[in-house]
């Protein structure tokens, strides 16, 4: 019988769990008020106003139900701001304040730091090539 740490898609979500671990004591240990899941939220409406919350939701890995609540806290927090849509009465248009501006610019060199260190020891060629595979098993998941 296989062990865990023999299963490639084991490995993988280790991963990204004790990234995402590090990322947050980090980000926490210079003091920024954000988590890792607020923060995607954050950037995905900061980079794509357009989008519905669905949209927002498959890009930051979330269920519909959870960037509800996540975005209740960004409004409470005061880093969006968040109104009835215009032309759909049943959507809200959501819009980043300032401080979600300036939070997020000064969080970025503690962001890059964090994913430098993740990093180390893997050249820029060796980085690539692990997002193509990645890409494919993406690609391989969805064609399905």
């Amino acid at each position: 019988m296989e062990r865990l740490d023999d299963i490639f898609f084991y490995t993988l979500e280790k991963s990204i769990k004790t990234y995402r671990q590090f990322a947050q004591r980090a980000i926490l240990k210079q003091g920024f008020e954000l988590t890792i899941d607020q923060w995607l939220v954050l950037k995905a409406i900061m980079d794509n106003p357009e989008w519905n919350q669905q949209e927002i939701a498959e890009a930051a890995f979330k269920d519909f139900a959870s960037v509800t609540r996540i975005i209740e806290l960004l409004v409470k927090k005061e880093f969006l701001n968040r109104v009835i849509h215009p032309a759909d009465r049943r959507r809200f248009l959501l819009t980043p304040t300032p401080k979600a501006v300036q939070h997020l610019k000064s969080m970025q060199p503690v962001t890059e730091r964090n994913r430098k260190t993740a990093l180390r020891d893997l050249n820029q060629d060796e980085i690539a090539r692990v997002q193509q595979f990645l890409t494919i098993i993406i690609k391989n998941c969805n064609n399905i």
